[in-house]
């Protein structure tokens, strides 16, 4: 059987050229941390990535980059950056922010999804999704700008998808994670504001000037750093070939079949589509019986399908949210893709 991967949102396909870097990198010895020329070294090619990780952003300093395990470890780390202030994630984060800490107090969301500035942030940690990972839709972050205690922006769905300028979102730390534009997986980074003293989460060492302890991952960081200078290269190009695919996608749709965000400004991979009267867990499972592989939201909920927050937080009713089904194409997906998503929707609605 042939098989589709639409799934890219949870995790895309690691490019070639990282793969053949990482292997070469994993060949060699060096702890970054030692004062030798092995971990001279080492360390030369971590800080070369963290400026190639910089540059994806617009970050102004590489020294800024904080390399993590993941975009969870760098969305946890930034909710504890100031623990004075009130922890607000808006109500459609991903819940690797939402269950940092367990004071928060979502912001409200309206019904497209975009977040609500309504009252005094001024001393507030708010935490906002560029894009979100379910529905693809991008918020307005100049509606926060300048009105927070502390910003903090979860780009991990966003970048390599759209542009990320990290000064222009007036975002005092940013997360990142590599899976999700042609990385390996299990490396991330906070990137932060220059000037920000950034507390330790993770400590007993001196590593990321003090503020991540842990021996660095050095093949995985350089993996890192070449996904993200190939994204920011071919960021134009994805985009416009994810763009079409998605575009043909929804043109085709069986009558009934709605898509969330539509009328949005949203990543130009994500559709995500409620079939009314369909369950999302017989769906998938219809789906993975006929090859094709998509989700009906985050990955990080695998092993089974749970009301989603986000479509709850837009005033989705339950019973229609809970079809909702997310098709997310990469810069490896092909027509044939395309077509075995039509197919399966053609059958889905039927």
């Amino acid at each position: 059987m042939t098989r589709h991967y639409l799934d890219h949102n949870a995790t895309t396909d690691i490019r070639p050229e990282v793969i053949a870097r990482m292997a070469e990198v994993m060949g060699r010895l060096g702890n970054a941390s030692a004062l030798h020329s092995y971990g001279r070294a080492a360390k030369a090619l971590v800080e070369a990535a963290r400026e190639q990780v910089a540059a994806l952003v617009g970050a102004p300093r590489a020294q800024d980059v904080i390399f993590t395990a993941s975009g969870t470890e760098a969305n946890n780390m930034a909710a504890w950056a100031r623990p004075d202030l009130t922890y607000r994630p808006s109500a459609v984060e991903h819940v690797a922010a939402l269950q940092a800490r367990g004071d928060a107090q979502p912001l409200a969301v309206d019904s497209r999804g975009g977040v609500q500035v309504s009252e005094d942030l001024s001393s507030a940690l708010v935490a906002c999704q560029l894009a979100n990972n379910e529905t693809g839709i991008v918020q307005d972050l100049s509606l926060l700008a300048g009105k927070t205690g502390y910003l903090h922006v979860d780009a991990v769905q966003a970048a390599g998808k759209i542009a990320v300028d990290m000064p222009a979102l007036a975002a005092d730390s940013l997360a990142l994670s590599a899976h999700k534009f042609g990385g390996p997986q299990g490396v991330g980074a906070l990137v932060i504001r220059p000037g920000l003293d950034m507390p330790a989460l993770i400590h007993g060492g001196g590593q990321e000037r003090r503020r991540r302890a842990g021996t660095e991952n050095v093949a995985g960081i350089v993996g890192f750093g070449l996904a993200a200078e190939l994204a920011l290269r071919d960021l134009e190009a994805t985009a416009a070939h994810t763009r079409k695919l998605r575009d043909a996608l929804e043109a085709s749709l069986p009558d009934g079949v709605q898509v969330v965000g539509r009328e949005q400004p949203r990543l130009p991979n994500t559709a995500c589509l409620l079939l009314p009267g369909k369950n999302a867990s017989l769906s998938l499972m219809k789906a993975d019986l006929a090859g094709v592989a998509l989700s009906s939201g985050s990955a990080c909920s695998s092993g089974k399908v749970a009301a989603s927050h986000v479509l709850a937080a837009m005033g989705i009713a339950p019973d229609l949210a809970e079809t909702a089904l997310r098709i997310s194409f990469g810069r490896s997906s092909s027509q044939a893709d395309l077509e075995a998503a039509q197919a399966l929707l053609a059958k889905l609605a039927a």
